[in-house]
């Protein structure tokens, strides 16, 4: 398993005090292999930006607080597999094609691995509610882009609510590239907020093919709200620390599993 930036770690732990209501120093100490003064110094870090509340040998959630990684946050977690996760997603794309793209960072990675030839002369057409996605493509030749309006949400740097799904209700496309903040047998794909839920799930009852992007660091957790089950997704794309008994079940279903 590759080993964990100090950035991925702060954010699994951060999850923790979420999902468990309670993290000890101790138990920081035994799981990430560190030493207690790099926790204590994570926490401090983690309380600083408004993440979770410092008590005595440990930690809690602030109260009130159901606060995941931003945008910015997610972009620095497990990069190096999003990367080929991407590499590998932008080779299922092929001239012609109209392609739904959600707000994730792995979809992000996507995008920057299209190949040259599919970014001239109109060749692909791409349909997006994500800022960070239709900046990259705006630096194409000659982009084809539609960019979805609606709410923005400045922590997914992405738009929602009702304007983004009327649009949405009038398109279909081929490919539906999504990521997710969980993937679990039981509860399908799930994200943290019910906005992007909604936008996601229209996403992918308009396409022809569901392609779920996501590192295995979100397999086996679950989010906040469901946006798909398992078996409606053609295609999961994840890397090759994936946990290899659900990854079993999932193909089980009917899914193909690529890992890379």
């Amino acid at each position: 398993m590759d080993e964990l930036s100090a950035a991925e770690r702060r954010s699994q732990i951060a999850q923790m005090v979420l999902e468990r209501r309670k993290v000890l120093v101790t138990d920081l100490v035994d799981q990430f292999q560190i030493t207690e003064t790099s926790i204590r110094r994570d926490l401090t870090l983690l309380e600083a930006s408004g993440r979770l509340k410092r008590v005595h040998g440990g930690a809690i959630p602030i109260p009130g607080s159901s606060r995941t990684d931003s945008f910015a946050e997610k972009m620095e977690l497990h990069i190096k597999a999003k990367e080929r996760i991407g590499k590998v997603a932008a080779e299922l794309i092929k001239p012609r094609d109209i392609l739904l793209l959600d707000s994730g960072t792995t979809t992000l990675q996507v995008i920057r691995h299209i190949p040259a030839a599919l970014r001239m002369s109109n060749a692909i057409t791409l349909v997006t509610n994500s800022l960070p996605i239709s900046h990259d493509v705006l630096t194409w030749p000659s982009p084809n882009l539609t960019i979805l309006g609606g709410l923005y949400l400045p922590d997914y740097q992405a738009t929602v609510g009702p304007q983004t799904m009327t649009q949405l209700q009038e398109l279909t496309a081929d490919k539906f590239f999504l990521g997710t903040d969980g993937l679990t047998l039981s509860s399908g794909a799930t994200t943290a907020n019910i906005l992007m839920a909604e936008v996601d799930r229209m996403m992918a009852e308009h396409s022809r093919q569901v392609i779920l992007v996501t590192d295995s660091s979100k397999i086996g957790r679950v989010g906040f709200v469901p946006v798909k089950p398992v078996s409606s997704f053609s295609i999961l794309i994840t890397d090759i620390n994936a946990p290899p008994d659900i990854i079993q079940s999932i193909r089980d279903m009917g899914v193909e599993v690529l890992l890379v």
